[in-house]
């Protein structure tokens, strides 16, 4: 990521929040000297990158891929260049092929929510680019819900 990195994991369970920590940098500044929105779309997508390589192996990641189908953030205060920020993500519930992700973008300096999100993600095959079902053992990485 621009101006920052990934952190250690947050958490042991997929269940649990994962974390990656980041600097903001001038390349994700907008003209109001602000973090653009597309940027904060970017971290969200990769935590949840993040958080899926960390818990699946090479036979998982090689079977199953997932593309974002719809982003929902609520913009709440702005982050500024040199803020650490922690993006912590953490899985929702799934319904059919369709998985929910929340995201919360936080200032480690005041511990400040800057920005919420919402995404809905859907399992596809890395080869064919079609919707694909994810086995039980996925299901129950990566939804509240549980296998299916």
């Amino acid at each position: 990521m621009p101006g920052g990195g990934v952190s250690a994991p947050g958490a042991a369970g997929a269940l649990e929040s994962y974390e990656v920590r980041l600097r903001v940098g001038e390349g994700d500044l907008d003209a109001q000297a602000h973090v653009n929105n597309v940027v904060y779309v970017r971290w969200v997508m990769d935590a949840a990158t993040a958080h899926w390589e960390a818990r699946t192996g090479a036979d998982d990641r090689a079977a199953v891929a997932w593309v974002a189908t719809r982003h929902e953030i609520d913009y709440l205060a702005p982050a500024l260049l040199g803020d650490e920020l922690v993006v912590r993500t953490r899985v929702g519930h799934a319904k059919g092929l369709t998985f929910e992700r929340h995201t919360e973008v936080r200032r480690v300096a005041d511990d400040r929510v800057l920005a919420r999100s919402r995404t809905l993600w859907c399992p596809v095959d890395p080869g064919t680019g079609r919707p694909r079902r994810v086995p039980p053992h996925l299901r129950a990485l990566f939804s509240m819900d549980g296998p299916a």
